[in-house]
């Protein structure tokens, strides 16, 4: 356990290092499993392992780099505020609200001019993991809110919720929130406190409203009561929550991950659809040509 701990304190220092390359004595499950516990990408226990690994990952890199130089600005510049307000929570600095408002203002621009069809597969082919989800959210929740006619004004309330909705996952262990295979329930268990992190770290900070404090807090509960964190049921869910919630679990389902590939977006649809009662009725029929890109 000293070793782990040892481990642990290195790869702390590593947090911008997207590739972890962890070398074991033999294949033996349970140091593969500890390894990839720790936050490893890949496991190798041989030299010729090790050497095609490695020039895997380069070949990698230089395809993403290719790749990167040809994303849009809007894409560039909003992951970058993405990232920093990731990495002032996680060092637990304030959050820069200016990062928010510039995303979402990046975002809303990008859709208008392009629309929310190309915003996704420009996202999913440049970008993965937690940044291609909050992308994806909000993305989503301003495309649904532009498709429906809200003023300018209630679209960027939105948007700044969708922004900010997950940012309490920055403060989540970096072995449980990129780990290559679905969360065991434990893990699970530390994944669903995200909400109530993100509602703590931005409740004090000026600027933030209420609204916004609600959708991190409460876009993952139901109208049955059986979200959490805190069970609400339909009476005490606001509009915003609702649409909130279903742009978080339509992205969820059609962004790639690594333990399965993008749900296509007709087949999220009906995902959506079957959750009545879940979510509301009219605001998934409404949502249905966003959805669809029709």
């Amino acid at each position: 356990m000293a070793r782990v701990e040892q481990i642990k304190g290195v790869l702390s220092e590593l947090r911008c290092i997207t590739e972890k390359l962890f070398v074991v004595q033999s294949h033996l499950q349970q140091m593969v499993s500890q390894a990839y516990a720790l936050g490893a990408t890949a496991v190798v226990c041989s030299s010729r392992e090790i050497v095609s690994k490695l020039t895997q990952i380069e070949a990698a890199t230089k395809a993403a780099k290719a790749d990167l130089d040809g994303q849009t600005p809007e894409i560039s510049n909003s992951a970058a505020a993405f990232a920093s307000m990731f990495s002032a929570a996680r060092r637990g600095k304030s959050i820069d609200l200016s990062d928010a408002e510039n995303a979402t203002s990046l975002i809303v621009s990008a859709i208008e001019q392009n629309g929310l069809t190309a915003w996704l597969d420009d996202v999913r082919r440049y970008h993965e993991g937690t940044f291609q989800h909050c992308l994806l959210v909000t993305g989503v929740a301003i495309g649904f809110a532009l498709d429906v006619g809200f003023t300018g004004a209630d679209v960027k309330r939105l948007g700044m919720a969708a922004t900010l909705h997950d940012i309490g996952k920055a403060r989540i262990p970096l072995s449980i929130l990129d780990k290559p295979a679905q969360l065991a329930p434990d893990e699970d268990e530390i994944m669903r406190q995200h909400p109530v992190i993100g509602f703590e770290l931005l409740q004090d900070l000026p600027g933030v409203t209420p609204e916004i404090l609600d959708g991190v807090r409460h876009h993952h509960e139901f109208l049955d009561g059986s979200g959490y964190p805190d069970s609400l049921t339909a009476s005490q869910i606001s509009d915003l929550v609702r649409l909130l919630t279903i742009s978080d679990i339509f992205a969820a389902l059609i962004e790639t991950r690594p333990y399965r590939p993008a749900m296509p977006r007709p087949n999220a649809y009906q995902i959506l659809c079957s959750m009545d009662g879940k979510l509301e009725r009219a605001l998934v029929t409404a949502f249905r040509r966003s959805a669809l890109g029709a």
